[in-house]
């Protein structure tokens, strides 16, 4: 039997609950995001609409309901969108004819920043910078292919531990690592056999036995009093070879997650994909890098359809 859209919200925050595994508080802002959109079909007397009957039209008058309720930041007008097009995703997924949740397409912000990114000329410059003749240089020159090989966070990067790190017999095989990431969520990294080139050179000078992967001493000179390594101290490395390197100085380790993720782009990669990687709970986070493939395809065009004879 059919019933009207807003009938179907219990249901929806199960399906976010048991097959998304989405936290308490994920649930909540869910629930408060979409009761946006219920109130706003019942001040339009749209109260009673079944999930087939939702349009292209009832999206974008709600849209720009949202634009002109001058408090909501662009950012925020998302949340509302996302939450939508997550409730029309439960429909697809149960069978329940209703529009496609790709209809809906995100604010865009003019302040928005465009993602910065190392193309490959400047990142192999970049991992040039350190001195690998001494500890502290092999370890962060492992610290960089590692993040460009895997588009790790700096945190999960931080908590690795050595007896994760397990070389395949063959050097020229890659190592499949699972990590977990922001909200519990799990997926798999790759190191390349580059990555674990410099990484059994880095192991290999370690004297210590700390369970850290990536370690600061003391005394580097005893290789003595060995501490996991911080944030600050990757961010203050990246800070150094930025300046030895002749790169932008604000090429921060999140900088290096952007290029990993621009490298797949550009070599075809879909979205879906590198939402996996990068592990995105949403596309929309992952979104930022849709643009370099529409520019990827204009450059294309430009260069080869654009010379044809008349």
């Amino acid at each position: 039997m059919k019933k009207p859209a807003q009938d179907y919200l219990s249901n929806f925050l199960d399906w976010l609950d048991i097959e998304k595994g989405l936290s308490s508080k994920t649930q909540e802002n869910y629930n408060n995001f979409l009761k946006k959109f219920l109130d706003w079909l019942d001040e339009n007397s749209l109260g009673n609409i079944f999930p087939e009957q939702i349009s292209e039209k009832h999206i974008w008058d709600y849209r720009v309901h949202l634009s002109r309720r001058r408090s909501l930041k662009k950012s925020t007008q998302n949340y509302y969108l996302i939450a939508l097009r997550s409730f029309l995703s439960y429909f697809s997924e149960k069978g329940i004819t209703s529009l496609p949740p790709d209809k809906i397409q995100l604010a865009r912000d003019k302040a928005d920043k465009p993602v910065r990114f190392l193309t490959r000329e400047k990142l192999e410059t970049f991992f040039n910078g350190p001195d690998v003749k001494t500890f502290i240089g092999l370890r962060d020159r492992s610290i960089l292919e590692t993040l460009f090989s895997t588009g790790l966070r700096i945190a999960e990067l931080a908590k690795l531990n050595r007896e994760q790190i397990k070389f395949p017999q063959l050097s020229s095989e890659e190592l499949e690592l699972v990590v977990t990431g922001k909200g519990g969520r799990i997926r798999p990294v790759y190191f390349s056999k580059r990555a674990l080139f410099w990484l059994k050179k880095y192991l290999k000078m370690r004297g210590d036995t700390h369970e850290a992967l990536f370690i600061t001493y003391r005394n580097y000179k005893t290789k003595s009093g060995a501490n996991r390594i911080s944030h600050r101290t990757i961010q203050t490395s990246f800070k150094k070879y930025a300046i030895l390197s002749g790169i932008p100085i604000d090429t921060t380790p999140h900088v290096m997650r952007h290029s990993f993720a621009t490298d797949l782009i550009s070599q075809g990669v879909d979205i879906r994909t590198v939402q996996e990687f990068l592990g995105h709970k949403n596309i929309a986070a992952t979104q930022i890098y849709a643009h370099l493939t529409s520019k990827q395809l204009k450059d294309i065009h430009k260069k080869f359809h654009g010379k044809q004879k008349n």
